[in-house]
């Protein structure tokens, strides 16, 4: 009698354990609408093209992981591509973006074309680039923040800059002040988790910039923890080795210089609020400031970007409050020693890695990346912008940002650090 009783429980345990399997799996995948693409569900091989992957030996996982692994993947080999009426949808676009931001209505669109480039050899690139990166993190006598600590030791709120994109297996981390407005759009269009008048997007600069911007758009990871649960990390590891991870990196340098023009040259309210009246306060001794920034900028009251440097190298700023997005190091957005990505894009390089990168992923068919900004911030620029910052704190913003030099391949900007 005590035996059936057991056997019972377990028969009903095992019975709960599953129909909450069943509930995470279809949260995660039911909702993606079984679009999933098999391409990028195996491992790498050493050598193998990125984003194209081969062989099915996956590296040994705990029991609970090996489990959604396979009730994964067998959904994933019903559903391995997208049904052909999404796929024979080209973009036709229009011929110019709808401009909805000051920003953008300053700075413009680029549409001139680039087939006079010299066409970069995409494959043999991402090998180095990938290789750099693995070899520095490897590296035991190249140290900074956070190198060491394991993909787990990470916590939620500093997995917000990955967006997950379950119709296609693809994660992208954004980094502001990369290209990242239009990459968010291409995610949009990518993963339908927009709907115009209840359709989906299919041109990306059909989509106002607000509402790219709005965290409410896109899944990040951590968006995890309340949907999943402790099933979180689990399924976050599974993502990271089935899907194809990308990233775009910029010159750290001249990534400050364009966040510093488009949040403190334009007229920001909520940058004047949360970071200018502190820094105009801190470094230029002004009291008694105005209340908005249409005020100030009709005053002369402007962060100067000697103000700027200043806050950046401050070790208060850091004490307060960490740094904004916009200027936070690329390595503690994107933590590129604890996620293996498989596409490493420049902003230098932009239109031919997104065109690469599209082709890689196997949706070029679907849209084409929007063009660059007219008047991009330009590398030229540096010695202008730095020529009144003194030499010391020129080499204390490089120790701070040393690490995206170095991991992401940009050469020491010697003749701004040396006498």
């Amino acid at each position: 009698m005590t035996k059936a009783r057991l056997l019972r429980l377990s028969v009903v345990l095992v019975s709960i354990f599953m129909i909450l399997l069943i509930i995470v799996y279809w949260d995660n995948v039911g909702t993606a609408h079984f679009y999933l693409h098999t391409s990028f569900s195996r491992p790498h091989s050493p050598g193998a093209i990125p984003g194209i992957t081969a062989g099915e030996d996956w590296e040994a996982l705990p029991d609970v992981d090996e489990f959604l692994v396979k009730l994964l993947s067998s959904s994933l080999k019903q559903n391995s591509s997208i049904p052909r009426k999404t796929e024979q949808l080209l973009v036709q676009g229009s011929s110019k973006p709808v401009v909805s931001n000051l920003e953008e209505n300053v700075r413009g669109y680029d549409w001139s074309t680039h087939n006079d480039r010299n066409s970069l050899d995409q494959e043999k690139l991402q090998i180095e680039r990938q290789r750099r990166l693995r070899e520095f993190c490897a590296n035991s006598s190249f140290t900074f923040p956070t190198k060491e600590r394991s993909f787990d030791d990470i916590p939620n709120y500093e997995l917000n800059h990955l967006i997950v994109d379950d119709r296609h297996g693809i994660i992208y981390c954004y980094v502001p002040k990369v290209a990242c407005t239009n990459w968010k759009r291409v995610m949009i269009v990518l993963s339908e988790s927009l709907l115009d008048q209840g359709i989906p997007y299919r041109n990306p600069l059909d989509i106002p910039r607000e509402h790219v911007h709005n965290t409410s758009t896109h899944l990040t990871f951590n968006k995890f923890w309340r949907r999943y649960g402790k099933f979180s990390r689990h399924l976050m590891k599974i993502k990271l080795k089935k899907y194809t991870k990308f990233l775009f990196v910029r010159d750290p340098f001249v990534r400050l210089i364009s966040a510093f023009r488009s949040k403190f040259e334009l007229e920001n309210e909520e940058f004047y609020q949360r970071f200018a009246i502190p820094m105009l306060k801190l470094y230029s001794n002004h009291t008694n400031l105005p209340t908005s920034v249409s005020e100030a900028f009709g005053a002369g009251l402007k962060v100067s970007f000697s103000d700027f440097i200043q806050y950046l190298l401050d070790p208060r700023t850091e004490k307060m409050v960490p740094f904004n997005e916009h200027w936070r190091q690329i390595y503690r957005l994107c933590h590129p020693c604890q996620i293996d990505y498989d596409f490493i894009g420049k902003l230098e390089t932009l239109d031919e890695d997104a065109a690469y990168l599209l082709q890689l992923l196997k949706v070029d068919r679907l849209l084409r990346f929007p063009p660059s900004y007219r008047n991009r911030t330009a590398s030229s620029w540096e010695d202008n912008w730095f020529a009144k910052i003194p030499q010391a704190w020129r080499q204390q913003l490089y120790k701070l940002y040393e690490a995206d030099f170095v991991l992401f391949g940009y050469p020491k900007p010697e003749n701004l650090l040396k006498d």
